[in-house]
């Protein structure tokens, strides 16, 4: 069905245009499916930390549950919807992606948390099925190309970089620890050779 010539005109009686006015209607409103996608899809967009838009092109369904089970585990989401829908949650909070990378068939990957660890699986992912890429990202209000996301997937993760600092942290209270014990265990010593009067140099 088209837009209506300019030779036609409503009337209640011609049941056939008003038809064709009805299906242009539906045609333009929004259904209650897909406006509860984009509700959805706009509250993952504001409350993830990160958000990588992908092509998943050729990989199998099978592989794409295995990723999703991965990316969860790090508290991700890896979510496959209409690009239209997707664009509309984007807009609806404010976020800037290029409409180049709003097309083909695209996934959003929602980070919760950690925002280096999912971006290392999904790209451990991909050279392990030979399939997909990355396409662009947000970090925060950040954009992201596919490049700086390699660069993001290269640091240490929040879990690693806080392993870092407890060990840091835990060295000198080690060193400490073992000098005072080392003390104590000299103090005994001389001590005990004092009780059997020998004589030692502290």
């Amino acid at each position: 069905m088209g837009e209506l010539t300019k030779n036609e005109s409503y009337s209640p009686k011609n049941p056939l245009l008003a038809d064709r006015i009805k299906n242009l209607i539906t045609k333009h409103m929004s259904t209650p499916k897909k406006v509860e996608t984009v509700k959805k899809l706009s509250d993952k967009v504001k409350a993830a930390k990160l958000l990588v838009l992908a092509d998943y092109q050729g990989i199998k369904h099978k592989q794409l549950e295995d990723l999703r089970k991965i990316l969860k585990k790090n508290d991700a989401e890896f979510v496959v919807t209409k690009n239209t829908l997707l664009k509309k949650a984007l807009s609806a909070n404010n976020k800037n992606v290029s409409e180049e990378h709003l097309n083909g068939t695209l996934a959003a990957i929602f980070g919760f948390a950690d925002q280096v660890a999912p971006v290392k699986e999904l790209i451990s992912f991909f050279k392990t099925v030979a399939l997909g890429k990355v396409k662009a990202g947000l970090l925060d209000e950040t954009p992201l190309s596919a490049e700086e996301i390699h660069r993001l997937a290269k640091l240490p993760t929040r879990d690693a970089l806080l392993g870092q600092l407890v060990g840091q942290l835990q060295a000198p209270l080690y060193g400490l620890h073992h000098a005072l014990c080392w003390n104590i265990n000299k103090l005994v010593w001389a001590l005990d050779l004092v009780k059997n009067k020998k004589v030692i140099k502290i």
